[in-house]
C-alpha cells in the first residue's frame, strides 16, 4: 500500500495547482442515503457547466450492492438519470493534488430530487427561517483508528499511552492527527479540537459551529478527507458506532442554537434563567416526542444498537437536562453566544444532511405544535431516570417506529422515508444470522 509521511502531505497541500489551471480536475460529491460519498471526477472544462449526470440507482442499493426496488430508486423504470447540480464558482479546495470539490444537490426531471439529503436539509432550514431564525450547528465526531496486524487483518492502532483528552505522541505515536490537521487547514475545514477519547485508540474530532448547511458540508468533507488521508498511510479511520464489544461506542453530537436577525443567539439566556424559553422548550419537546423514530435515521446500522444502551451516555433515554451527559438532549450551562442544546443520539454512520434535517424538523414540529416539554432529568441518568421511553433495541424496531411516525415522515418527505426504509430493511436481511464480527466486517470499510 502506498503511504505518505506527514512531510509529504504538507508538501502536497502547499503545491496543489491553482484553481484556474486547465489541467485541474473537479471531484463532484454528494451523500446518498447510506452516507457514502458518491460522485465522479471531471476536468475543469466540464465542471464549468455546473452539472453532471448520474444514475438514480445510487438510491437503490445496499452496502453489499444489492439492487432494491426502493421507491424513487428507479430499479423497475430503467434506472434513469438524475442530475448533480452545483455552482462552478463555489468550488472548495480538495485534499488530492490538482483537485477541487463540488458539493452537489441532486435533481430529477428538472426538480429537486425527493431522495437528496442535502435538499432535505435546505428545506428544514427554510422552515426555521420562516420564523426569523437561522439554525447554527456545531458537530462532534468520534472514531477509532485501525492498523494492519501481522496477518494483514485490521487491528486497533497501537496507542499505549492514550487516555481521555490525551494529546501528543503517547496518544498518537504515528502523528496521524498532525496529518489530518494539516490537510483540514489546506481544505478550509474548521477544526475546533482533536483529542483522544475515552477508549484507545478512539479520537474525538470537533468542528467549529456554522450555519446548518455549512456545518453539514464541513462534516461530510472532513470525514471523507480524514479517512482518505489515513488510508494512504496504511491506517483505517472508522466511524462505526460500536466496532469493539469491550470498548465504548462512537457518537455524533449535534450542538444546536439559533441566530436572530439582530445576530443574537436566541438561546442566550436559557441556562441562566434556570428554565428553557418557549423556543428551547419546544425544540426539546419535539426531539423527545419523535425520539424513537429519530433513532432510525440517526443510528442507521444494525451495529448502532450495540452502542445505544442504558447507562451508556449515548442518547438512549428520551430525556433532557442542564449540563447532564447522561441524557439525550443536553442543555449547555454556557450562556450568551455559546448557549446551545446538544443532541447526543446519532452516530457517524448517519448522513449529516439527513440526520440534521431530521433533528431540525423534529425540533420545529415541537415548537410550532406547542408540544409539552417533560420535566428535566434530575436523577443520575445511569441507574435511575425519570422516563421509561428509550430508543428501540434494534434497527428493525427503529424502522418500524419511523414508518409509524407519519408526522415526522411528512415533514422530511414521505418519498425519502419510504426509500430509506426499503434500503435499510434489505440491509437488515443481508445481516440476518451474521455474528457481530461478520456485521462489523460488512460495514467497516464504508464507515
Amino acid at each position: 500500500m502506498n503511504t505518505m509521511t506527514p512531510g509529504e502531505i504538507a508538501t502536497m497541500a502547499q503545491t496543489a495547482a491553482p484553481l484556474s489551471a486547465e489541467n485541474d480536475r473537479v471531484r463532484i460529491l454528494f451523500a446518498d442515503q447510506l452516507n457514502l460519498a458518491r460522485g465522479k471526477y471531471v476536468p475543469m472544462s466540464e465542471a464549468r457547466k455546473g452539472h453532471a449526470r448520474m444514475c438514480v440507482g445510487t438510491y437503490a442499493v445496499t452496502y453489499a450492492r444489492t439492487l432494491v426496488d426502493a421507491p424513487g430508486g428507479g430499479l423497475l423504470t430503467g434506472l434513469p438519470d438524475m442530475e448533480a447540480r452545483f455552482d462552478p464558482d463555489d468550488l472548495r479546495p480538495g485534499w488530492e493534488p490538482g483537485t477541487q470539490i463540488a458539493l452537489a444537490d441532486m435533481r430529477f426531471q428538472g426538480e429537486a430530487f425527493a431522495l437528496c439529503g442535502r435538499s432535505a436539509l435546505q428545506r428544514a432550514i427554510a422552515g426555521w427561517r420562516a420564523h426569523g431564525l437561522e439554525p447554527m450547528v456545531g458537530i462532534e465526531m468520534e472514531a477509532y483508528i485501525f492498523q494492519r496486524g501481522a496477518g494483514g487483518e485490521w487491528v486497533p492502532y497501537d496507542t499505549p499511552g492514550a487516555f481521555v483528552y490525551g494529546t501528543g505522541p503517547f496518544t498518537d505515536p504515528a502523528g496521524l492527527v498532525d496529518d489530518v490537521w494539516a490537510m483540514a487547514v489546506r481544505c478550509g475545514l474548521p477544526i475546533e479540537s482533536i483529542n483522544a477519547e475515552f477508549d484507545a485508540p478512539q479520537f474525538e474530532l470537533t468542528l467549529r459551529y456554522a450555519d446548518a448547511l455549512r456545518a453539514a458540508d464541513d462534516a461530510f468533507l472532513f470525514r471523507q478527507m480524514a479517512r482518505e488521508v489515513l488510508i494512504r498511510r496504511g491506517y483505517l479511520l472508522s466511524f462505526l458506532p460500536k466496532p469493539f464489544a469491550d470498548k465504548s461506542g462512537s457518537g455524533l453530537h449535534f450542538n444546536l442554537s439559533f441566530t436572530e436577525a439582530s445576530g443574537r443567539n436566541a438561546f442566550a439566556d436559557d441556562a441562566a434563567n434556570g428554565a428553557p424559553s418557549p423556543l428551547m422548550a419546544g425544540c426539546i419537546a419535539g426531539l423527545l416526542q419523535h425520539h424513537e423514530a429519530l433513532a432510525a435515521i440517526m443510528a442507521p446500522l444494525t451495529n448502532s444498537y450495540a452502542r445505544l444502551q442504558p447507562a451508556s451516555l449515548s442518547g438512549y433515554w428520551a430525556n433532557w437536562g442542564i449540563d447532564h451527559r447522561s441524557v439525550t438532549v443536553r442543555v449547555s450551562a454556557e450562556t450568551g453566544a455559546a448557549a446551545r442544546i446538544e443532541h447526543r443520539m446519532a452516530d457517524c454512520a448517519a448522513s449529516p444532511y439527513f440526520a440534521l434535517a431530521a433533528m431540525l424538523e423534529a425540533a420545529r414540529l415541537g415548537f410550532e405544535g406547542n408540544y409539552s416539554c417533560p420535566a428535566q432529568e434530575l436523577n443520575d441518568g445511569l441507574e435511575t431516570t425519570n422516563t421509561e421511553r428509550h430508543t428501540p433495541h434494534s434497527l428493525p424496531q427503529a424502522l418500524d417506529a419511523l414508518e409509524a411516525d407519519q408526522v415526522l415522515s411528512a415533514a422530511l418527505g414521505a418519498d425519502m422515508i419510504s426509500n430509506y426504509i426499503a434500503i435499510k430493511r434489505q440491509e437488515v436481511a443481508e445481516l440476518d444470522g451474521k455474528t457481530d464480527a461478520e456485521a462489523v466486517a460488512y460495514y467497516l470499510h464504508y464507515i
